[in-house]
């Protein structure tokens, strides 16, 4: 099983149809880009998690990719709506960033993927993801915390992280549920800290420098991962492409485009600065 979260667009903008009238009715899954045959899955109502935020229960399924429906009456009184442009990779809530069928994309292999292929380009996720990890000084993955039986400071905006009694995590933090007990009190769920699956910066990041390590490792999912400009009419000699420099359309986007989300830590300082030595009253280290 696995959370499916599905924001509704709608007249070209995000909208969030319950305070309208409106519900998130259901999600079909299909096995083929086409959304037609006999499908995968199909599950609803959506819970409201969020303003403009949605989550499907998704029952187990094998891994893959599915084409997704999703249908929403946008207001009250008005005729509902299909969504046809998302799709969903299964498994959901791995801790991986990019799926691996993303990183097929990249490399232009079909889908469905082997055992084999899933195997390695989630090896490569990984080591790309380590690279971020390492970069950004923090993980990719946040930790999820529960409050129980506490009282809102206000119940205008229960989704606003400051609206509950949580003791300041010094890092992001998000309210992804919360459950009333019918006397006032409620119990919380937070995500705290930075959530790569939701940064488009990341993702992008780690999709991209997966599939370029796959592509240049030896005996991987691509039968030959150089790009190839030219071949002479013997077929005597091939000419390959160079990657994009740094800067350029097609490049790989490089690490320190992600600098905005490096965490800084400010450490207090215990006591008044020492002066240099031989003002302190301290002997320096010769």
């Amino acid at each position: 099983m696995g959370t499916y979260t599905y924001r509704p667009l709608y007249g070209g903008a995000f909208y969030d149809p319950e305070p309208a009238g409106g519900l998130v009715d259901r999600v079909t899954l299909y096995s083929t880009p086409e959304r037609s045959g006999i499908p995968a899955a199909t599950v609803g109502p959506a819970v409201r998690a969020a303003p403009g935020r949605y989550v499907f229960t998704l029952p187990d399924l094998p891994d893959g990719r599915y084409w997704t429906t999703v249908t929403f009456t946008p207001s009250q009184g008005t005729p509902p709506a299909t969504d046809r442009t998302a799709y969903v990779d299964l498994p959901l809530d791995s801790g991986l960033v990019a799926s691996p069928e993303s990183v097929a994309d990249e490399l232009g292999l079909p889908l469905p993927l082997t055992a084999a292929q899933r195997t390695a380009l989630q090896n490569a996720v990984r080591k790309a993801q380590a690279d971020v990890t390492s970069y950004l000084g923090r993980p990719l993955v946040p930790r999820a915390t529960t409050l129980r039986a506490v009282t809102p400071r206000w119940t205008d905006a229960l989704e606003d992280p400051a609206s509950w009694p949580l003791p300041d995590p010094d890092d992001i933090t998000e309210v992804a549920a919360y459950r009333p007990l019918g006397d006032g009190t409620y119990d919380v769920d937070f995500l705290i800290g930075l959530n790569g699956a939701t940064e488009e910066p990341i993702v992008r990041y780690v999709t991209a420098h997966a599939a370029e390590s796959e592509r240049q490792r030896p005996g991987g999912v691509v039968a030959d991962g150089r790009r190839v400009s030219s071949v002479s009419a013997e077929g005597q000699s091939i000419s390959y492409e160079t990657s994009p420099a740094a800067g350029q359309p097609g490049s790989l986007p490089a690490i320190d485009t992600l600098s905005g989300l490096r965490r800084l830590v400010y450490r207090p300082l215990s006591g008044p600065p020492r002066a240099p030595w031989p003002y302190s009253s301290t002997r320096g280290r010769r």
